[in-house]
């Protein structure tokens, strides 16, 4: 990937005063043309490069620019590192990986020898993800529709989108792109795609940012209201925080937060399997008798 190519050239120019080419070209296995692009990259980010001829030429950081060697400290080397390394949890490849060692080879002051950070971002699905990602991204760099069928609580749908940003949040991949079927933009999960396939090219617009704010995505709706069993106090801490209920004289435990849907609510309480008695709200109280008759009637053969 090129951004961890860069950030390896940025390493190595930190640490000596000057490199040619084609030493970048051998250490990172690509051609010359491919390190003079990254470096006029580099030179457009406010890198100061200079690139002089002759026997004693090379590349270096411009006199006078010079940047100490703590701008990259090994703190941060290994932050950035271990952000870029969790991309190849996703990618397929184990190109980070390489080059991690590439650049720990002479035990470099600012290159940590190891990690202790380690982040995987792929997920139970890695299998049909990392092929989605890699078609999304191949599809923004070109600007590409994608088309796909998608899955919804609404229904199945097929649809062709814009793909301008790919996303990770709560546990999960996300493309944030322009739907053309609905004339606005929208949030795809990709474990919800199938038949992803690259389609015509398009003129990019200016996307604006989605807003993956909790309040937006996730309104509260319902205020809900639990009793519950304290046996699942563990529970409760890991998906909502300790701050989430209170202990009763009973060792209950009173539990409440807001919900978006009554569906999420009626399946949450369901999976305590009767050791949740649901308080608020009154009306889901009665669906959930409904559900229960239903089982019963569904089981009692058996």
């Amino acid at each position: 990937m090129k951004i961890d190519r860069m950030i390896g050239i940025l390493s190595v120019l930190l640490q000596k005063d000057k490199v040619t080419a084609p030493y970048l070209a051998e250490k990172f296995e690509v051609s010359r043309r491919t390190i003079n692009r990254d470096i006029e990259d580099l030179c457009r980010a406010g890198i100061p490069l200079v690139t002089t001829q002759g026997a004693n030429g090379g590349i270096s950081i411009m006199d006078g620019y010079k940047m100490d060697s703590t701008l990259l400290t090994s703190s941060d080397m290994q932050d950035i590192l271990a952000g870029l390394r969790s991309l190849d949890s996703v990618s397929g490849t184990n190109q980070v990986a390489q080059l991690m060692e590439k650049l720990s080879a002479g035990s470099s002051a600012i290159m940590p020898g190891s990690q202790s950070i380690l982040i995987d971002l792929s997920s139970w699905y890695k299998d049909s993800l990392v092929p989605k990602i890699r078609m999304l991204r191949e599809a923004t760099d070109a600007g590409r529709t994608v088309r796909f069928q998608y899955y919804s609580p609404t229904g199945e749908s097929s649809r062709e989108m814009e793909p301008y940003y790919l996303i990770f949040r709560w546990a999960g991949w996300y493309v944030w792109g322009y739907c053309t079927a609905r004339g606005d933009y929208r949030l795809f999960k990709l474990n919800r795609m199938t038949g992803l396939r690259p389609g015509e090219t398009f003129k990019k617009r200016k996307a604006p940012l989605p807003d993956l704010s909790n309040e937006r995505l996730f309104p509260c709706v319902y205020r809900v209201k639990a009793l519950i069993e304290p046996m699942y106090r563990w529970r409760l801490v890991e998906e909502y925080g300790p701050d989430c209920f209170s202990v009763q004289e009973d060792g209950r435990l009173l539990f409440s937060f807001g919900f978006t849907d009554e569906e999420s609510i009626l399946g949450w309480i369901l999976s305590f399997r009767g050791k949740a008695e649901l308080l608020e709200p009154e009306e889901l109280r009665e669906k959930l008798s409904q559900i229960g008759k239903r089982l019963e009637e569904q089981y009692s053969d058996s």
